[in-house]
């Protein structure tokens, strides 16, 4: 086939660079006018990396009256007068400073580059004056109402998250900032909002009585992100390319997407149907590279998140398959009294399902590569070892076990164990368990953790071509405990009749040594 396609923008956020420049482009312009035309202020949250700066770019684009940039796209469509309104944009995102001057300091710069059009009134002291001004000198100026943009309006405060007192003076002045837009509105067109998490305890939502928030309504799903509709209608030369790279199917190369980079889900959905939405940073830089890869995950450290369980004290292997009322998705971070709602919001976490009777939501990790990126992340954040260390134990693990060799794998994962520091706390079971949950799964696709049985669960099932190997770890017991739990709950039933080896493991470990004490490992007969 013709190998050349069309241009894919990586790191391009404008959308008039996309237009020009023939880039790959998912026309959202009918969600623009819509949003644009009936609503007043409008906040919407997604995930880092998900497309809502280019959703912002293309409002400032519509607002300016930009017509041919929307030309053949839906909006063009849609829109008769193309009036041009004064548009202020304020990019949040690119305050990178976590220092509370420094970042008063940015945003005065901001104001400052609106004051050179509109002028400034040495009276207006304090953000919110300036900004207050800016917006009125704007509107009596061009005698059209002001349309206001802040994209990434929480960045600064994700960073400072468990740093009260910085927190708490960061909040203030924002607070200060964003005051206007209650005052001045009158003068507003319209006002766009984005970010990942909702601080109740800011006026731009306390203050602003009329604002709309769309993240979860069905109706703006796909707002952000490439829809499966969209990927399979507008995205087939990609794909294909993708698949003569890969050496596989269509139908193969779609299925490895799928797995990787799509569901998430934004809301229970029309009548219980979910639609189905794909990461759109790793979707286009697959497509780009033409290889699967871990491209979301690997742009940027969830360290707050990290944070976060550990202030909520959550286990990790039990966030999967939590839930959740509609209530709890709006909680703050800094009321929430778990990190579920935070590890929604940020995109490692997502609706798994809705209960139409009950209203409640049903939580999991959206995808393979936000659960092994996030895993990866985690296991040094438990015991507090270098992430390469971590890396090299499980590739020895991984050959070993598929060499058949069950007592080398527990040996360096004995040895990784043994090698985390005395004074952090790994010598409780739950501590024992979140470690072992974490190497388990980290070790491939055909390792099943917490698996359920008729009559109980399995701490791990791994099936490799020659072996599947039935796991049972006890702290401070005996492996003949774990083995007979195995036996007694039948957990090799499922296997009789599989041709391959089967082998019971019975683990233990002690709070003593922290660390495995010893193993065994029996052949189902």
């Amino acid at each position: 086939m013709d190998t050349k396609l069309k241009n894919y923008p990586l790191g391009v956020y404008t959308f008039e660079k996309i237009r020009n420049g023939n880039y790959f482009y998912v026309d959202k312009t009918g969600y623009v006018y819509e949003i644009a035309n009936k609503y007043n202020y409008v906040f919407l949250s997604r995930p880092r990396r998900f497309g809502k700066s280019l959703l912002v770019d293309t409002l400032q684009c519509y607002f300016e009256g930009r017509k041919e940039l929307f030309a053949g796209l839906k909006a063009d469509e849609l829109e008769k007068d193309w009036v041009k309104y004064p548009v202020l944009r304020f990019d949040m995102s690119s305050i990178k400073s976590m220092n509370p001057q420094e970042v008063k300091s940015s945003l005065s710069l901001m104001i400052g580059e609106y004051e050179k059009v509109y002028g400034r009134n040495e009276m207006e002291v304090t953000l919110g004056n300036r900004l207050e001004g800016v917006i009125k000198r704007a509107y009596t100026q061009t005698g059209q109402k002001v349309v206001l943009l802040i994209d990434e309006y929480d960045s600064a405060l994700l960073k400072v998250m468990h740093n009260k007192p910085v927190f708490e003076e960061l909040r203030d002045m924002l607070r200060n900032f964003y005051g206007p837009i209650k005052i001045c509105d009158s003068m507003l067109r319209f006002g766009f909002i984005t970010g990942i998490t909702k601080f109740s305890q800011l006026s731009i939502f306390s203050e602003i009585n009329n604002l709309t928030n769309i993240s979860m309504l069905p109706d703006y799903d796909g707002l952000c992100g490439i829809t499966k509709d969209e990927l399979l209608t507008q995205c087939k030369p990609d794909i294909q390319a993708l698949a003569d790279k890969l050496r596989c199917s269509y139908d193969d190369a779609v299925s490895k997407l799928t797995e990787n980079y799509d569901g998430y889900h934004f809301s229970k959905g029309d009548d219980g149907v979910m639609t189905d939405v794909f990461n759109p940073f790793s979707l286009i830089n697959a497509f780009s590279a033409r290889d699967i890869g871990q491209y979301w995950y690997s742009s940027g450290t969830p360290t707050f998140l990290f944070g976060e369980m550990r202030k909520h004290k959550e286990e990790l292997q039990d966030i999967e398959g939590r839930r959740l009322n509609e209530d709890g998705f709006n909680i703050s971070p800094e009321t929430a009294e778990s990190a579920l709602p935070v590890l929604y919001q940020s995109g490692y976490l997502t609706i798994k399902a809705y209960n139409t009777i009950s209203g409640i939501y049903t939580l999991g990790f959206p995808n393979k590569e936000v659960k092994n990126g996030f895993l990866k992340g985690f296991l040094p954040q438990v015991s507090n070892l270098p992430s390469q260390m971590g890396s090299n134990m499980l590739i020895k693990v991984v050959d070993a076990l598929y060499a058949d060799d069950i007592d080398t794998a527990l040996t360096e994962i004995k040895a990784y164990i043994a090698a985390i520091p005395y004074y952090y706390e790994n010598k409780t079971e739950p501590a024992f368990q979140t470690i072992m949950y974490l190497i388990l799964t980290l070790l491939g696709q055909n390792m099943r953790v917490e698996v359920p049985f008729a009559v109980g669960r399995t701490d791990a099932i791994l099936e490799t071509t020659n072996t599947v190997y039935i796991i049972e770890y006890k702290v401070d017991k005996s492996v003949e405990e774990s083995l007979k739990q195995i036996d007694d709950m039948h957990y090799a039933d499922p296997y009789l009749a599989d041709p391959r080896r089967k082998l019971k493991v019975g683990i233990n470990f002690t709070t003593e040594s922290r660390t495995i004490e010893s193993w065994k490992s029996v052949e189902v007969k």
